[in-house]
Parts: structure tokens; sequence; C-alpha cells
């Protein structure tokens, strides 16, 4: 089906419906066989017209902020979850009005607003800091040394949990259940005593769920155990792992130049519509295309920005590319476009849907009035 994108006009991203099902299943069949419930945290992916697609298998969004909240409200409308580092007091009411959990991530936060949340029958939570660190990539590490985010148990108040009935912890970027097992550890150590008083434990997100190697049984087992342990409701929100693999960015080649290497640039931006790619880094895989020499022709492929590091990555192919040649980026549903942007006045990719008959549906396209109407 792959070769279908290459009739869309560029630069388009297009979600598969199939592998998008495909998830979704999987997800499910975890929740039903664990016995908890999975969320989708729209700060990955936020394409809500498949939104009444994934609130058939999941149980509903978990938002960063009242903008996202507002999102999943509408366009889901099962449970709507919401944490922020600190929230906005003109916002709080229409917080409390659509979410159905509130966590806070410090105490403080949790005496400034608790009794509003509490007024208005909803749910809260303490997001906590196991200060145990699962990975190497500090930017995404909520536990690295002096991180601003959940509270420490140094920090914590036992005396102020009073109307709290959940802990929340968030510590995993795509990552398998091992690290949610050592995790696990970390905050029983810390935090064990408290579980008992609590009705919900949020394991959070970068549960890499749906990859063809994640130890689903392992998972199952540990919530399992944990459910029986304390007599919690267990939440996890994964963000990747609902569109993983399922959704592309197709380009077109613009020009090819050379300097020391041959380069094409593209219509599609790593500043601008990947910016994971700056940002991790990462190299996103291409269809049908190769590491650097591993086939004859090897091209830097880059955005026409004037960021000198606008670079998507070294690839190799079996022919020559030409200008009008169409690439497809893969794994590109992800943190692409909740994360665009309009740098240089680049157009935003239009964004599709490949249907499981085939056909290619257009969601929407953008143009000058999307650049100029974030600007004043």
């Amino acid at each position: 089906m792959v070769e279908r994108l290459y009739s869309v006009e560029t630069p388009c991203y297009v979600v598969n419906e199939k592998r998008l099902i495909e998830n979704l299943e999987i997800l499910k069949d975890v929740a039903i066989r664990a016995g908890c419930k999975i969320l989708l945290a729209q700060k990955a992916f936020s394409m809500f017209s498949v939104y009444p697609l994934i609130g058939r298998y999941l149980d509903g969004t978990t938002a960063s902020g009242l903008f996202e909240a507002k999102l999943g409200y509408e366009e889901m409308g099962k449970e709507t979850h919401v944490f922020s580092a600190a929230y906005m007091e003109k916002e709080f009411d229409e917080i409390t009005r659509i979410c159905d959990h509130i966590s806070f991530n410090s105490f403080a936060q949790w005496q400034k607003y608790g009794k509003k949340a509490l007024e208005r029958g909803r749910s809260c939570g303490i997001r906590i800091n196991p200060q145990h660190s699962t990975q190497e990539h500090g930017i995404y590490d909520p536990c690295a040394e002096g991180s601003r985010l959940g509270v420490t148990r140094e920090n914590f108040r036992p005396e102020l949990l009073e109307g709290i009935e959940g802990l929340h912890f968030h510590t995993l970027c795509e990552q398998n259940s091992d690290a949610l097992i050592d995790t696990l550890v970390a905050v029983e150590e810390k935090f064990g005593e408290f579980l008992p008083r609590m009705k919900w434990v949020n394991f959070g997100g970068g549960h890499h769920i749906t990859r063809e190697d994640y130890d689903r049984e392992a998972l199952i087992e540990c919530i399992l155990r944990f459910k029986e342990k304390y007599q919690v409701e267990v939440y996890l929100e994964p963000g990747e792992a609902i569109a993983l693999n399922a959704g592309y960015l197709v380009s077109s080649v613009l020009d090819i130049v050379h300097n020391g290497i041959d380069i094409a640039l593209l219509d599609a931006s790593a500043a601008c519509h990947m910016p994971d790619v700056i940002e991790m880094p990462y190299r996103p895989p291409l269809w049908q295309g190769g590491e650097p020499k591993e086939k004859p022709h090897t091209y830097r492929l880059a955005g026409a920005t004037c960021l000198a590091g606008d670079v998507i990555g070294d690839y190799s192919f079996t022919q020559p590319l030409s200008v009008g040649d169409k690439l497809i980026f893969m794994d590109m549903a992800i943190y692409s476009m909740v994360k665009n942007n309009t740098f240089n006045g680049m157009c935003l990719p239009s964004i599709a849907v490949l249907q499981e008959n085939g056909e290619l549906n257009i969601i929407r396209k953008f143009g000058y009035e999307d650049f100029k109407g974030r600007l004043s």
C-alpha cells in the first residue's frame, strides 16, 4: 500500500489506518488482560479526525494543558485526564469543567487549586519523581538531576494528602517493560507506604507496547501484581505506541547540489516538519532508502530552509535521484504534526489518511493564511 502514496501532492503526512488499528488492537488486548485503562497521550499524536476510531479501543485521552484537554474532551469524549507542570489561573476553571482526573506537579499547586477541583468532583493526583533514570537522553529524562517534574520523596508532604486519590509518575521514553519494572521497584521503595491510600496510580507514558520486540506479557504480569498488592486502578498513557510505524511524510526533491557529497533539497524540512530529527537527534527510516554507501548512490537529504543544520540524514539509493522524485519517510505520525512549525514561511504538510480499503483521503491542506494567522 505504500506505493499508493506516490500519487499524493507533497509535502503530506499520511496515516495508515490499517497500521493504526493493528496498534489499537494490541493496546486493547493488553488493557483487557491486565485489567488496566489505557489513554492516548495527545502530546505525541493529536490527529483528532481519527479520535472516534481510537475511542473504540482506548479509555480516553490525557493532556498537558487546557488546549489538549479540550481537544480530547470535544473529539473523543471519554475519560479526560490532565497533568501540567504548572497550571494557569485563568484556565483552571475550564480545566475543572472538562477533566475527570487532574494531576498536580507540586503540593503548592495542589494547595492552590485542589479545593476548586474537589468542589467539581474531580479525582486529583500528585506526580511523583522516583529519581530512577532508565535512559540516556537527558532532555527526555524526567528523573534527571534537577528535574522540575514530579515531587521527590524528600519533598513529599504526607500531611497534605487528604483529598488526593492518585499518584502519577512518568519516567520512560520509547522503552520496554523492563524499564517500567525497574522503575516500579523505586516507586515502591520511596512511596510504597502511601500507595494503599490511593484509588489509582498512573504509570505514565513512554511504553513502546506496540513495538515488535516489546515484552507485553511482562507488562501484564507487573500490572496484575501491582493491582493485587495495592488494590488500585492502573492507568497507562502511551503516545507513540498508538501511532507507532503508522504514518509517513511524503516529500519531493526540489533540487540537487554538490559539496563533497550529493545533496538533495526537499519540500520537507527537518526543522519545520520533523523537529525531533534535530532535537533527539535521530535518522528517520526511508522507504527503499539504505544506509550511506549501502546502495550505489548516496545523498544527503535536507530541507530548503535557510537553517544550515536543516539536514534529515544521509541515505543511499539503487538509482540516482532526480528533481521531482518523491521520497517517503516512515514512522512520521508521532511527534510530527504536533511539533511542526512554519519557520521561513514553510508550508505545513497536508494531512491524509490511507484507509483500509486503499483509498487516500486528504483531511486538510494548509496555506499562506495558516502562516499569517500565527503572526501579527
